[in-house]
């Protein structure tokens, strides 16, 4: 029952209880949360109540809603992303980068759609990769998914005067991919940075992605630099945060 006394709204103490009670494994990833009637007589409340109390759950990622079927616990981050070895120059040689790595990890299908353009940099793009506004980018757009499911979406983008001649500007790169290709070209990868945030996502992002009301998305831009601190690629990922576990790690210098 709620405690009509503590000042927090009903909903609230609600949505608090079935979280632990998630938390805890009392419902499991997929497990079907009791039914409206059960949960007005277990706490005591209204129906609106309960439907508040649901909804804010459904915001914060932690169920899904099935209308005509109930309130499903969503199963919780499965794609790991660790950053530190995914884009090693071992794992590029074994044709085992970025995303190949977190599906042979995870044990899942990875495939993608790329499409291959070539257009101006505004002052974002060109602030990123230290150039004027309007130099002519290759940009490379990808859908990724994961055991057929659209799982990440990224969009490259690195100088023209770079890919010029190279693979980077062929929807197939060849294993090792854009950045094999660079440092075969000469440009040898020395760093990269990684630029974390997370919003809501756009409309289209939402189609694309599949993605259940009240989901956000991790954003990630990555630049990699050459040895002398050139920047030779930027790279827009969007994730849904819903699927994926970021992890980071650095030794303690």
């Amino acid at each position: 029952m709620v405690d009509r006394t503590s000042g927090v709204p009903a909903f609230r103490q609600v949505a608090a209880d079935l979280r632990r009670k998630i938390d805890a494994g009392e419902y499991a990833p997929g497990a079907k949360l009791p039914s409206e009637r059960e949960l007005i007589e277990t706490y005591g409340v209204s129906r609106p109540t309960v439907r508040e109390a649901v909804n804010l759950l459904r915001s914060e990622g932690v169920v899904d809603v099935e209308h005509g079927r109930g309130v499903f616990v969503r199963p919780p981050s499965n794609i790991h992303r660790l950053a530190r070895a995914r884009l090693s120059r071992d794992a590029r040689g074994r044709n085992e980068g970025a995303f190949l790595a977190e599906a042979k990890a995870t044990g899942f299908s990875a495939s993608s759609n790329v499409k291959v353009r070539f257009e101006r940099a505004d002052e974002r793009a060109a602030e990123f990769l230290r150039l004027d506004v309007g130099t002519e980018l290759t940009v490379r757009d990808r859908v990724m998914r994961a055991d057929g499911l659209v799982a990440q979406l990224a969009v490259s983008r690195l100088p023209r005067e770079l890919t010029r001649g190279t693979a980077i500007e062929k929807v197939a790169t060849g294993d090792g991919g854009t950045y094999a290709r660079l440092e075969e070209a000469g440009h040898v990868i020395g760093s990269f940075a990684e630029h974390v945030g997370a919003r809501m996502p756009t409309p289209d992002e939402v189609t694309l992605l599949q993605l259940a009301v009240g989901v956000p998305v991790l954003t990630i831009t990555r630049v990699a630099y050459g040895t002398e601190g050139r920047p030779l690629e930027m790279n827009d990922i969007v994730l849904p945060a819903s699927l994926y576990q970021l992890s980071y790690e650095w030794p303690a210098d």
